[in-house]
């Protein structure tokens, strides 16, 4: 279980998240929606280490962690970003093998088989060999996805998975995200649509704008 208390975070004068708590449970899905601009992206990366809390207390199943520095050598966080942020000079074996074989220190071997299986289980058993330029959005997801997947993080975030997709992506994004769940894959989902978010959410946080009118 993820727990987030009291976190703040401000960039210069203006309040982003002030007092933000936030429990994901195993195996759940928590959605945190919102106006764009809120702070969903910015809670996000606070717990995910890619941005710095200015206080709060981040907890793994009752443990203390700090995002920004734990342990590389076991991933605890996952993010598939809104733009994918695949290497476009790599293919897409090399992307997904990347991280496994630099941090976790598989050898290759291990590494091209464990890309190998995650591409087969989301249906891109054919594309390993090409580069991103040549995937379709949802493809280049879905890689993403696998590339996040390859470092076998607890709990798994999400970035407006569906912000450049269509109805009929949409909905395949939504089965890849129960099917997570069915496996036992704890997830957080940032979107701007609510509609989305309650087809595969447990439980729905809303962000909303602060009023900073007070400060200087």
């Amino acid at each position: 279980m993820l727990e987030v208390k009291n976190l703040k975070k401000s960039f210069g004068s203006r309040v982003i998240l002030d007092d933000v708590n936030v429990t994901v449970k195993d195996r759940e899905i928590l959605s945190i929606v919102g106006p764009s601009g809120a702070g969903k992206t910015t809670l996000l990366r606070c717990i995910a280490g890619l941005e710095t809390a200015d206080s709060g207390e981040f907890l793994i199943d009752g443990v203390a962690f700090d995002p920004a520095a734990s342990d590389t050598s076991e991933s605890v966080i996952g993010v598939v970003f809104q733009d994918f942020n695949l290497f476009p000079h790599l293919t897409v074996f090399e992307n997904i093998m990347l991280a496994p074989t630099m941090v976790l220190k598989n050898t290759k071997s291990e590494a091209q088989d464990e890309a190998k299986t995650l591409l087969n289980n989301l249906g891109l058993d054919d594309k390993g060999e090409l580069y991103p330029h040549q995937l379709s959005g949802g493809q280049k997801q879905r890689v993403a996805l696998a590339r996040a997947l390859a470092m076998h993080p607890k709990i798994l975030c999400y970035d407006e998975p569906t912000s450049a997709l269509d109805p009929n992506l949409r909905r395949e994004v939504e089965k890849l995200i129960l099917k997570l769940k069915q496996d036992g894959m704890t997830q957080l989902v940032v979107t701007h649509d609510m509609e989305f978010a309650k087809m595969i959410a447990d439980d729905i946080l809303e962000v909303n704008y602060l009023d900073n009118s007070n400060q200087k």
